[in-house]
């Protein structure tokens, strides 16, 4: 029987790629994925099969993964960034319930955190949290009090999925919640296109950010207390000059 492999292409699917990935995806003769992500790697490999579906449609996607190695295809199923961060990995298990004979294998990749991390400098040398600001499946509720609480408890917070069209304020409205726990003069950073053309930088404060627009293709870095600005990069000391 043929296997899945759930690949992490990192965030450009290019130099930021690991060698894992590389191998599994030229060794699979089928590549599945959001069309987004398909279009990624399409010029590289041009001989594979390549399945699509747009947004939204992650279980049909999973299925056509599973059945193309139920068939005895090794499939790909590729995802921006890390599979198993806001990826696909969770989700194949789920529905790979159905198809018991299929092995399924996830292969990480870069995530968004860190590779927009070393772009701003090294703002995540210490506790952090990672959060979503998309409600598509997670109810608003839910994401204010998770950005609370890590306000709350002072971590660097890194935010994906910052804004849409259909939720222009949402960064605005976090980095109100925010304020609640953090200074305004909190050093902050926005990294967008992280590993494709046209990657651009930002380092600001809090109250800065709070009126930044920002989009889909942008993460967004929020320091703790000790986060600074040194030579332009956004750095959280880790506490090693204290010892």
């Amino acid at each position: 029987m043929a296997k899945v492999y759930v690949v992490g292409l990192g965030p450009g699917a290019d130099q930021q790629m690991t060698r894992e990935a590389q191998a599994v995806i030229e060794r699979c003769p089928v590549i599945v994925g959001y069309t987004v992500y398909v279009d990624l790697v399409k010029e590289q490999y041009p001989e594979k099969v390549f399945l699509t579906t747009p947004m939204t449609q992650e279980v049909k996607r999973c299925k056509m993964a599973l059945e193309e190695a139920q068939n005895g295809r090794d499939t790909a199923m590729i995802c921006s960034g890390d599979a198993g961060v806001y990826g696909m990995a969770g989700l194949m298990y789920e529905t790979g319930k159905e198809y018991p004979d299929v092995d399924i294998k996830i292969v990480p990749g870069i995530t968004a955190a860190n590779g927009g991390a070393a772009v701003l400098g090294a703002p995540l040398m210490h506790d952090f949290a990672v959060i979503s600001l998309s409600d598509l499946l997670t109810p608003w509720e839910k994401i204010e009090r998770r950005i609370k609480a890590a306000a709350m408890a002072d971590f660097v917070i890194c935010l994906y999925n910052p804004s849409s069209k259909k939720r222009r304020d949402y960064l605005k409205k976090a980095c109100e919640m925010m304020l609640e726990y953090k200074s305004p003069d909190t050093i902050c950073g926005t990294v967008r296109n992280i590993g494709r053309d046209g990657e651009k930088s930002h380092i600001m404060t809090l109250g800065q950010l709070k009126d930044t627009e920002v989009d889909m293709f942008t993460t967004v870095f929020i320091g703790n207390e000790q986060t600074m600005e040194i030579n332009g990069k956004m750095v959280t000391p880790r506490g090693y000059r204290n010892v």
